[in-house]
């Protein structure tokens, strides 16, 4: 019985549509990358913001199409589409014919067996409170070298904009001996970047273990052999603590990288989106990250047009943000999410001022950002090769013709930041770690050659 498997949305989300990965191959099911020849589909759905409903949405009617062919025998929807809107789903695309929610996913091998009898079946947590302590082995589906560690589900934080604390329940930390254990398990399997994710990872622990302790996690993450690098996204800036910063910057292992999702810089703006920081405290962590950590990356993420933004609201915006100049940084606009304070707060903005605020924050990101990659140039970096340029792809990067591997340095997170690119005649394996001196820097990448060829 063949099972295919699409994973939508965020790499929290990533994370589920692995340990389903390994429930179905657990059962004696089939996992095949084609859907033309697929019994059964699965599509792991997002509903962060109105593109990525979209997206899961579109994703779902075109798996149903499949069904025309006569192959296809049923076709299951999971994830925070299907927990938020599993009345809509099944009235509305009659397609679906199973629906599973974030709380439920481990429960995805009945579904399949219940909707192979031709049953509807529908696996909702009602109050999606519980955590997920069964052990499962996950799929890795990253490649093989680094692998994403989701330390925590769900939010306690009720930003007026974020449908989250809603879909995913409240914060709850999985136990460290249980991380401590998919850690390992992850290592032996070749893993050698581990990256710390949940809706806020600095929390971690303090619902389990009444105190802050994602610094104590850390340090045992630290000695597991074969894991070389350890990175964090998703670092409430209020909650960094002095632990945190010292044990970053005592572990070789872990990168000086951090991701800070700040939204927004104008005290009243924030104030309006439920942040607990201020213009003044956020002036005061990024300085404070620096001082401590001289060679540091900082990512941050930005909200355009929140209800109410004025244009002086904005123009604070752009002046903090060429004033902190973030290594890393992007840009989300205001999207009204149902059922959520903000999407009731008066004077909502028009789609295309959004948008104009929106590229005016990426085109001086854009100016910060390749300032940051020249500053490079001379710099002894260690990099992770990730595989080598196809020939057919070293013009779209700008490269001529001959042996050119790609990479990724401390500064850089998978899928959402730069590369770095290694001309060498050398032969390189993916999951290698080598030294390189950056030579040339090309807008948001980096250029470098291998030390001692």
């Amino acid at each position: 019985m063949n099972i295919f498997f699409v994973s939508l949305g965020c790499d929290k989300n990533l994370v589920d549509s692995e340990i389903m990965l390994g429930i179905i191959k657990e059962y004696g099911f089939t996992i095949t990358d084609d859907e033309s020849q697929a019994d059964i589909i699965i599509v792991n759905t997002c509903c962060f913001i109105n593109d990525a409903k979209e997206e899961s949405i579109n994703t779902i009617l075109e798996m149903g199409q499949y069904k025309k062919s006569g192959r296809l025998k049923g076709l299951i929807v999971t994830g925070c589409l299907a927990e938020r809107y599993r009345e809509d789903i099944l009235a509305e695309i009659p397609e679906v014919d199973g629906v599973v929610g974030t709380k439920r996913y481990d429960e995805i091998a009945s579904v399949i067996e219940e909707v192979l009898k031709g049953s509807k079946s529908v696996k909702i947590e009602e109050d999606a409170n519980t955590a997920h302590t069964e052990k499962h082995k996950r799929i890795n589906t990253t490649g093989g070298y680094f692998s994403y560690l989701k330390i925590a589900e769900g939010c306690d934080k009720h930003c007026t904009y974020c449908i989250i604390p809603k879909v995913r329940g409240n914060y709850q930390s999985r136990p460290m001996e249980e991380l401590l254990e998919e850690a390992k398990e992850l290592a032996d399997n070749g893993v050698k970047e581990l990256i710390l994710v949940a809706q806020e990872t600095t929390l971690y622990g303090k619902d389990i273990y009444k105190e802050k302790s994602l610094h104590k996690l850390l340090r045992e993450l630290c000695k597991i052999e074969g894991i070389e690098w350890i990175r964090i996204l998703y670092c409430y800036p209020e909650e960094i603590t002095e632990e945190l910063i010292e044990v970053m910057k005592s572990e070789k292992k872990i990168c000086h990288y951090l991701d800070i999702p700040i939204q927004h810089a104008s005290d009243e703006i924030l104030k309006k989106m439920g942040r607990r920081t201020t213009k003044a405290e956020l002036v005061q962590m990024v300085e404070k990250l620096r001082r401590e950590m001289p060679d540091i990356a900082l990512r941050t993420t930005l909200i355009t047009g929140f209800p109410g933004e004025t244009e002086e609201n904005h123009e604070e915006l752009k002046e903090f943000v060429e004033e902190m100049g973030f290594e890393r940084l992007g840009v989300f606009t205001y999207s009204k999410e149902e059922d959520t304070p903000a999407a009731k707060m008066p004077f909502q903005i028009k789609k295309p001022v959004k948008i104009k605020r929106q590229k005016e924050i990426m085109e001086l990101q854009q100016r910060v950002a390749f300032g940051k990659s020249e500053e490079k140039i001379g710099e002894r970096m260690k990099v992770l090769i990730e595989g080598k340029l196809p020939e057919e792809s070293l013009d779209d990067y700008g490269m001529e013709s001959g042996n050119v591997y790609i990479g990724r340095t401390y500064m850089d997170a998978p899928n959402v930041d730069g590369y770095i690119f290694i001309p060498t005649r050398a032969m390189l394996m993916s999951g290698e770690f080598i030294d390189a001196v950056v030579t040339e820097a090309r807008g948001y990448d980096l250029v470098a050659e291998l030390i001692n060829e």
